[in-house]
């Protein structure tokens, strides 16, 4: 338990990565202290459909992740060349997509103010700069250009 507070506060300075397994090693996730009781209070079935929809929260949660930071790391090998790329572009329709189909419904004005964003709040770009230093302006320049070559 130690081992991984450590690394969690080197974690947030910014000077490791860290998975989401990572951050909780030495903690057991595993025994519902309180399951028994809730089992005498509201029976097997109600407890059991709780502990089932606990588990696909996570899973879900843990997808969307691993699909997120997939797509971050396909825009930062890509970060070194132009935004306007069929590749780049292809990886931000991607990004698009992505958040259309997870987060709600983004115009393609609020795509390209989104992108702005990423640069101009640096608790984005250091988020974004985790995979890659000069992936906030490389996004925010495709965010764009897919932008304006989208509109109809």
């Amino acid at each position: 338990m130690l081992a991984t507070i450590d690394k969690t506060i080197k974690h947030m300075k910014g000077e490791i990565q860290m998975t989401n397994k990572e951050k909780f090693e030495g903690f057991d996730f595993s025994r519902n202290p309180y399951e028994q009781e809730a089992r005498e209070l509201w029976g097997d079935e109600a407890v059991d459909k709780a502990n089932a929809k606990i588990g696909s929260i996570s899973k879900e949660q843990e997808a969307v992740a691993k699909a997120m930071n997939s797509i971050y790391k396909k825009l930062a090998a890509l970060r070194h060349g132009s935004p306007e790329s069929e590749e780049a572009q292809a990886a931000i329709k991607e990004w698009y997509d992505f958040l259309n189909n997870n987060f709600g419904c983004y115009s393609l004005e609020a795509f390209k103010g989104l992108g702005q964003m990423y640069v101009e709040d640096e608790r984005f770009t250091k988020n974004i700069e985790q995979f890659g230093e000069g992936l906030a302006k490389f996004m925010r320049d495709a965010m764009a250009v897919f932008a304006d070559k989208n509109k109809k």
